[in-house]
């Protein structure tokens, strides 16, 4: 299992995908504005690897069923 698994069935409405891009954007973008910059290249390239992985390169959960046999 991966620390951060985006293929989560969790993530498959659109809404919770949005609203977890929109927050690690956003905190990006206040660490910007109270003057962190290392801060917000941090949550700026999560927020861009997110985007991709959401929006870009999203796939369903793989079934995992069938990896026992």
């Amino acid at each position: 299992m991966r620390f951060f698994d985006v293929r989560s069935p969790i993530f498959i409405p659109l809404w919770r995908r949005v609203l977890v891009f929109g927050l690690v954007l956003g905190w990006a973008l206040l660490e910007l504005w109270r003057g962190a910059p290392g801060w917000a290249l941090l949550f700026g390239v999560a927020a861009l690897w997110i985007g991709w992985q959401f929006f870009f390169d999203f796939r369903l959960p793989e079934d995992d069923t069938d990896r026992d046999r």
